[in-house]
């Protein structure tokens, strides 16, 4: 009997162990299970953005001439250098004038011939058919000096600056490309009051872009300042290759802060429409990829709901998610602590 008795107290003393056990086992569960992270959350809401694009562009001069006579011939003077700003019709090149002067000389003897026939012609003194051929020679004759003129005495098209000088005087023009862009030319003279960017859009974009619609341009060298332009051009083709089409964008420069070949930034306000906004830092990025996700906060559990992110405007930035809705609560502090499905704490 005491054998008995001694085995069911030990016994009786397992059971209250194991008991025991289990009670602070469960207690511990049931505080892990309690234990919520604090955290604060943001309303999700809706607003009305402008959406943009930013492509890069190379500035050119608005108006490039390529300044050269139509045969070649002696460059006589040439009464500018490089870099010089010019007036429009002022004289810059003199070529040499022995074909103009030859031009002259026939000029004049045909129209002493011509005025003596004319008045033959009104007495009926000579056929009708010798005062119409004469008169056709004289008309080309004059002609010509004017063709001769204007070709021997180069003059600026446009109020600009001297681009490149590729004569000096005493040398011969040969017709050869000689130009920076291949063409012929004694000098290159280039308009810079305004300049131009030549752009590539996108096809998506087509039915946004319109001629005359503002847009704003950024320079690296001028970090901070916006420069205003213009579209003014649209080009009718689309690149099949690259499936964009070109836009020319006018650019005030009469401050002549800018110059042709420095690089800029063009952005484009295409339209505007209602998106999802939250604060950029309630957005994470998944370490080691591009995946972009947030925590939402519904009756005390954090739910981890993967994002695209949009436009970025200072502090706030666009989100895509089909599993968003306008009112849902993102958690904006604390979320980097979580994992999905956590029990949380809003405080205020």
């Amino acid at each position: 009997m005491k054998k008995t008795g001694i085995i069911v107290s030990i016994f009786t003393l397992v059971l209250l162990g194991l008991s025991s056990c289990t009670e602070k086992s469960n207690a511990n569960t049931e505080h892990e299970t309690l234990r919520r992270e604090p955290v604060r959350v943001s309303i999700l809401g809706e607003e009305e953005i402008t959406r943009t694009v930013e492509y890069t562009a190379t500035m050119e001069a608005f108006n490039t001439v390529h300044m050269a006579p139509t045969s070649p011939g002696r460059v006589e003077e040439i009464y500018v250098e490089m870099g010089d700003k010019v007036k429009k019709d002022q004289v810059l090149v003199r070529m040499n004038d022995a074909q103009l002067n030859q031009a002259i000389i026939q000029l004049n003897n045909l129209e002493a011939d011509y005025y003596r026939l004319d008045t033959l012609k009104q007495y009926g003194s000579i056929a009708q058919q010798q005062y119409d051929q004469l008169k056709a020679q004289y008309e080309v004759a004059k002609e010509n000096v004017d063709f001769l003129s204007k070709n021997t005495t180069l003059k600026a098209p446009f109020n600009g600056i001297v681009s490149h000088k590729y004569f000096e005087a005493g040398e011969m023009y040969s017709g050869s490309p000689n130009s920076t862009a291949g063409k012929a030319a004694v000098l290159s003279v280039i308009e810079t009051n305004r300049l131009k960017a030549i752009v590539n859009v996108s096809e998506q974009f087509m039915r946004n872009i319109k001629n005359g619609m503002e847009v704003s341009v950024r320079f690296d060298v001028y970090p901070g300042e916006i420069f205003s332009g213009k579209v003014f051009r649209i080009s009718p083709i689309i690149n099949n290759q690259s499936r964009s089409f070109e836009i020319e964008i006018s650019v005030n420069n009469t401050h002549g802060k800018l110059r042709p070949g420095m690089f800029g930034r063009v952005t484009i306000d295409m339209e505007s429409t209602n998106a999802l906004v939250l604060p950029s830092h309630a957005v994470l990025k998944m370490q080691g990829s591009n995946v972009r996700y947030l925590f939402t906060e519904d009756n005390g559990t954090a739910k981890r709901i993967e994002v695209t992110p949009g436009q970025r405007f200072n502090d706030k930035i666009e989100i895509i998610s089909k599993e968003l809705k306008v009112g849902d609560h993102i958690i904006t502090e604390g979320q980097s602590r979580l994992i999905d499905g956590d029990l949380v704490d809003v405080i205020q």
